[in-house]
Parts: structure tokens; C-alpha cells; sequence
């Protein structure tokens, strides 16, 4: 990669040319224009070109990692809507995680600001913070981070022009790749090309629709959104009947309230097509066996959602037609473009 030479620079009194990066706007999708709020970008980290485009180098650089081999992409796979096929991604010593990587997409409309499964990080920036120092992940020091990226020959320009003067710090690593992660945006499913009026659905899938929003069958919406919530996910916790007792307390360990064990984040049902296997603990290989749990297996708990209203029947016993409907409309939230746009690295 060649060094970019700044053609527009001022210049300061150590003689360091400071550079304005430019300003970039996210293309905000139609659907999400229409029924809900503009995205969520702080005020201390607006998107730029310069910016995006340096996050994204290092989300695809395994120099973040302490023997250079692992990159935030490894986990959170282009080709799988930006998540990891395996149950629980491998780090850079072949150790493994609790927790199947959540996927990334729509990122700048999480309007309770807490991120993932537990809601242990609560910017998108601070998100991007642990994986570094994570001894199961990354493994590395923030120190060696920012003195690898210091001592490249790209990297210090890059970070100028990114942020307008010279320095290379944590924050700004983690601001950048927040910068990118919002840019990734997955709006053009099937099922958006019919609430736009370009295409149609078959009978299977609009019945699994029906059956999605049926309070006396799938009552999927409460959760996950309906065609006025193009987000496919209230970005809520919730305990969703997986356990009687709690391996993994979730959000419950780190808000200490025991209210809150066993409470998950909601994910997003945009891309199920490629987002295998399922849920926080990636317990679930397959559609029908997540289909099944909500229909023949909830798991009585003290946190249980009240959400899940006939946990006392196990589920809310679905139809094998309303369960393949069911499967067939989900998928239909699948977006293609998204999956084969994202798939161009730096």
C-alpha cells in the first residue's frame, strides 16, 4: 500500500502537516428513513472518508493481534453478514470463547447504546476496545498495538489524515473502526424489495409472516420487529427460555442485578441465511432447531421474559406448515447484496 501524500495540508509548529479529513454522510436506507429515527453518531467521532476507510484496514489487519495472525475480520466473516461460522471463534493461541460472535450490521441504529450479547460495552468505540487485550482473543497490550502502528510505514499518515493531526492512540484505533462498522449497512433483503413494491412473496412466505406476527402462533414481533421496524430487533435483553439454571448469567454479571440473569441481546434476524449457528451460545446449528425451541422447548426459569407467555407449555406449539413458513419468510430477511458487497477487503 502506498503512502497517501496530503495535497491540502496546513502546517503546525512542530512542522507536522495537519490535514481536514472529509466529511462522510451514511446512505441511510429508504425503509429505515420512513419508520425509525436518524442513525446514532457521536459528536466526538463523525463519520469521515478518511476515517472509514482507515477503520477498515484495520478491521481486516492482523497487526491488532500480538503475533500478527488474527484480524477482527477472522471473527466476524464478510461472507457471514460479519459473524463466525464456528460456535466460538478461535484466538491467536487456538483458545476458544463461551460465545458465537455476534454479527454486524446496522450497528448505528442501536438505540439502547448497549453492545453485545451482554451489553458489556456501551459505545460501538468501546466495543472495539476488549478484543485486543482479551488473552483469549487478541492477546496483546494497547501499548504494543500503538507502537507496531507507529513504526509502519502506512499507518502514521493515515491516522493524520483520518483525524486531521498527527498521533496514533487507542482511541483513535477504536474510533476508526467504529467509523467503518457503521458504514455497514443491510437494507435490500427480499422481504425489503417487497415492502418496497419490487418484488412479490410466495404464499409460504407471507404466511410465515403472518405466523411471525400472530400473538396466537409465532408472536415473533414483540422481540424482533415487524415491517415498521426494519431493524428486525427491539436491541433489547431478554431471557428467552434456553435454560432452567445459568451456565453464563449474561447481562446479569454485569449489571449484578439478579433480575437479569440469563438475559440476552436480542439479535437481529436480518441475514439468518448466513449468520449459523444461533444464538449467544451458538446452541443452535439450524432455523428449525431455533424454531423448534420457540415452538415445543422453553425451559421454565426465575428470569424467564414474560414475553415468553406459554413457557408453561413448552413453547407456543406450531404447525410443521407454520413452522416452514415460518423458516421461509425468515430467510427471506436475508440480504445478498450485503454479504457479496462486504466481501472486498482493503
Amino acid at each position: 500500500m502506498a503512502v497517501i501524500i496530503c495535497t491540502s495540508c496546513t502546517t503546525t509548529d512542530d512542522g507536522i502537516g495537519d490535514y481536514i479529513p472529509t466529511p462522510s454522510r451514511l446512505e441511510v436506507p429508504t425503509l429505515f428513513e420512513e419508520n425509525i429515527i436518524p442513525p446514532i453518531i457521536p459528536s466526538s467521532n463523525l463519520q469521515t472518508e478518511e476515517g472509514v476507510a482507515l477503520g477498515k484496514l484495520l478491521f481486516f489487519d492482523p497487526i491488532l493481534s500480538s503475533n500478527n495472525t488474527l484480524a477482527c475480520a477472522d471473527c466476524h466473516a464478510t461472507a457471514n453478514a460479519f459473524t463466525d461460522p464456528d460456535r466460538f471463534s478461535d484466538g491467536i493461541d487456538g483458545r476458544r470463547g463461551t460465545r458465537n460472535a455476534m454479527p454486524l450490521f446496522n450497528l448505528a441504529w442501536n438505540y439502547n447504546e448497549r453492545f453485545l450479547w451482554d451489553g458489556s460495552a456501551f459505545s460501538l468505540e468501546q466495543q472495539a476496545f476488549a478484543p485486543v487485550t482479551n488473552p483469549i482473543e487478541m492477546n496483546s497490550t494497547w501499548q504494543a498495538v500503538v507502537d507496531k502502528l507507529k513504526q509502519d510505514t502506512t499507518y502514521p499518515e493515515l491516522f493524520r489524515k483520518a483525524f486531521g493531526t498527527a498521533g496514533i492512540d487507542s482511541i483513535r484505533v477504536t474510533k476508526a473502526i467504529a467509523q467503518f462498522e457503521r458504514t455497514l449497512i443491510s437494507s435490500n433483503s427480499k422481504f425489503d424489495q417487497f415492502l418496497r413494491g419490487q418484488t412479490t412473496l410466495t404464499p409460504q412466505e407471507l404466511n410465515g409472516f403472518d405466523v411471525f406476527m400472530d400473538e396466537a402462533r409465532g408472536d415473533c414481533f414483540h422481540c424482533h420487529g415487524s415491517d415498521k421496524n426494519p431493524l428486525w430487533t427491539d436491541n433489547a435483553f431478554h431471557n428467552n427460555g434456553l435454560d432452567t439454571t445459568f451456565k453464563d448469567l449474561g447481562l446479569g454479571a454485569v449489571t449484578g442485578d439478579p433480575a437479569d440473569n440469563g438475559k440476552f441481546r436480542s439479535p437481529s434476524l436480518r441475514n439468518l441465511a448466513f449468520t449459523a449457528p444461533y444464538m449467544h451460545d451458538g446452541r443452535f446449528n439450524t432455523l428449525d432447531e431455533v424454531i423448534n425451541h420457540y415452538s415445543d422447548g422453553l425451559k421454565p426459569s426465575s428470569t424467564i421474559d414474560p414475553l415468553m407467555k406459554k413457557v408453561a407449555l413448552g413453547g407456543v406449539g406450531l404447525s410443521p406448515t407454520d413452522k416452514a413458513d415460518l423458516k421461509a419468510f425468515l430467510l427471506s430477511l436475508s440480504d445478498f447484496n450485503f454479504t457479496n458487497a462486504s466481501k472486498s477487503q482493503p
